[in-house]
């Protein structure tokens, strides 16, 4: 086992993992000179190369030295938390990438925190050297510092630091003169990272990720912490309650650059191996012996802070673009994604059409969300809902740890808005020409808040946040969004009505957009709602008069994001989602029952 050497690759957003990644397997000569190789070779899916984040962590391996060198590439939002603290289990190190001008950041100290937990050895990357302004001396300093209040051991706060730039390709132990390629970093990693750990005993492999093929189905990966493995040989399966159950593996895949290689022959404990044959297995569940089945303890994930309401689409537009739209259809989609992601829940409400999915925050649901409307579900969304939990009948809701970088003019404005939201200052610090604010803030403060922040800031706020515990509830918080215009007719908005009607609010649609009777179409300048005939043309008459042929002058709509929407909407609206459209709607289309249902709530 001494030649081989299993890595986890962990940092904020944005610090450069992916590009690193792409380093190493150019520098271990995985590709022929003649072929031509797209940057972040890793971001495999769509969402992740638009985005420009890593959502899903994921396995290659690279031969260096005679040396093979499993890697394993997490995501660095902690809405992902799930994904980092289950494959942190395959590895024996970490190779921790920080930006030498931002230096550690609120997700930098999430995904540290689990690595040292684990008691895993970890490499200092200080990535970006390159940029402008940036101190590398002042960063290394201050990741020991992280390191030390996270409580690391004397061989964790040990660490060795590399320096150098992902981008321009190179790494060495000295910032100021750059060498030729990254040679220096995989020798740190065969110098520092031990050998896999193996016990005495019989068969014992934690399935850390699921991976799926069409077919074949679900395959189960992991790393084999004790015993041997072969295609055809009995398993059993322990389940996390300590259930056992006979299978057997049918195939056996060992990772290889960016594939996977079938083998024939036994695979030894310290090993990364997906295995294909097993049913009915969960990520946590222990691949054991056949006679003398032993688990091992299940991975602990954190818990979910969020929910939404999933729905059937039911506004009249229903079935136009979508091409799964029935509460069928939801149910098993969702449900299907319980069993590759640890953090979601699902769990049924009293109408078989609505289902309540929980999440580690509104970007950890909206990723479903868009993954789901591109293969072609429609579906609605309710207003997403902090968990509030009874802790010794204390009432007690998420706080989170908010991080903002904003230029000194916009500190006081950035103070008022969040403590507005019951944010409590932590700590001010000067970094540069910027000012860097720390609030304890409650989870249901952040829904919305970035857009505000963006808003005074003029663009300038870097804005990031984190879990840090549940604690009692901090009173309730006045919620300032102005009534929505509603649209009162179904048809094509035309724009002679926008026209006559922008004094009135902000629009979110254009002329020759349908609309439906319900949908709710800008936002009033007003705190209560607006019904508006937007599909109004301009009376035609044979008489021409000085002023009827006025050139009509739009402002451009607001349009929001996916993240935006769903934090935008009230609790009396809809987000309806389809794979061409998003649109916000109230939940009662009915101008009646509306008035109705308010007179009932007063």
């Amino acid at each position: 086992m001494k030649n081989i050497r299993n890595i986890a690759i962990i940092a904020h957003v944005d610090h450069g993992k992916t590009t690193l990644v792409d380093r190493i397997l150019h520098q271990s000569k995985l590709f022929r000179e003649n072929e031509s190789v797209q940057d972040l070779i890793l971001d495999s899916n769509d969402l992740e190369r638009e985005r420009g984040i890593t959502i899903l962590s994921k396995n290659v391996s690279v031969k260096y030295k005679d040396t093979k060198i499993n890697i394993i590439d997490t995501p660095g939002h902690s809405d992902f938390g799930g994904e980092v603290e289950r494959v942190l289990n395959m590895a024996d190190g970490v190779l921790l990438l920080v930006d030498a001008f931002e230096g550690p950041m609120p997700q930098t100290r999430f995904v540290l925190q689990k690595a040292l937990q684990l008691k895993l050895r970890p490499i200092v990357v200080i990535n970006k050297v390159d940029k402008p302004n940036c101190s590398p001396d002042e960063v290394q300093e201050s990741v020991f510092d992280l390191m030390f209040s996270l409580d690391g051991d004397e061989e964790q706060l040990n660490f060795p630091t590399v320096y150098g730039s992902s981008k321009e390709g190179w790494m060495g132990p000295d910032f100021e003169n750059p060498t030729h390629d990254i040679s220096y970093l995989l020798d740190v990693i065969l110098d520092y990272v031990p050998f896999p750990a193996i016990s005495e005993g019989s068969l014992q492999m934690r399935i850390s990720s699921i991976d799926y093929s069409s077919y074949v189905g679900r395959i189960a990966v992991g790393k084999i912490t004790r015993g041997k493995l072969q295609a055809g040989m009995p398993v059993s399966i322990v389940k996390r309650d300590n259930t056992t159950f006979r299978s057997q593996i049918k195939e056996v895949y060992l990772f290889e650059g960016l594939g996977k290689r079938k083998v024939k022959d036994e695979v030894v404990a310290g090993e990364i191996c997906a295995l294909m044959g097993p049913e009915n297995f969960d990520i946590g569940d222990t691949i054991a012996d056949h006679e003398n089945p032993e688990g091992l303890i299940p991975v602990a994930i954190d818990e979910p802070t969020m929910s939404m309401l999933f729905t059937v689409n039911n506004s009249p537009f229903y079935g136009q673009e979508g091409e799964y739209v029935t509460s069928r259809h939801l149910r098993e989609r969702l449900f299907r994604e319980t069993e590759k992601d640890l953090a979601l829940r699902v769990e049924e409400t009293q109408s078989p059409e609505r289902l309540l999915v929980y999440g580690r925050g509104v970007l950890h649901l909206s990723i479903l969300v868009e993954t789901m409307r591109r293969e072609g579900y429609e579906f609605q969304l309710g207003q997403p809902q902090v968990l509030i939990k009874e802790i010794d009948g204390v009432k007690n809701e998420p706080i989170e740890i908010l991080t903002v970088q904003t230029p000194e003019a916009f500190t006081g404005k950035i103070i008022e808005i969040v403590t507005k939201r019951k944010g409590e200052v932590r700590s001010i610090t000067n970094k540069n020409d910027r000012q860097v604010l720390e609030f304890d803030i409650p989870a249901r403060g952040i829904i919305g808040l970035t857009n505000s922040l963006m808003t005074v800031s003029g663009g300038e706020a870097l804005v990031s946040h984190q879990f840090k515990a549940f604690e009692p509830w901090k009173g309730e918080m006045e919620h300032k969004r102005n009534g929505s215009i509603i649209a009162m007719e179904t048809g094509k908005a035309l724009a002679y009505s926008i026209d006559k009607m922008q004094d009135r609010g902000k629009f979110f649609i254009v002329p020759m957009d349908e609309v439906y009777a319900g949908q709710v179409i800008g936002e009033n300048t007003r705190k209560d709602d607006l019904e508006v005939n937007i599909t109004k043309g301009k009376k035609l008459s044979n008489v021409r008069a000085s002023g009827s042929d006025d050139k009509v002058l739009l402002a451009p709509p607001v349009k929001f994001s996916l993240e935006e929407a769903m934090e935008y909407i009230g609790d009396d609206e809809y987000l309806e989602i389809t794979p061409r459209s998003i649109r916000i709607r109230k939940i009662l289309l009915d101008e009646h029952e509306r008035k109705r249902h308010m007179k009932q709530k007063q």
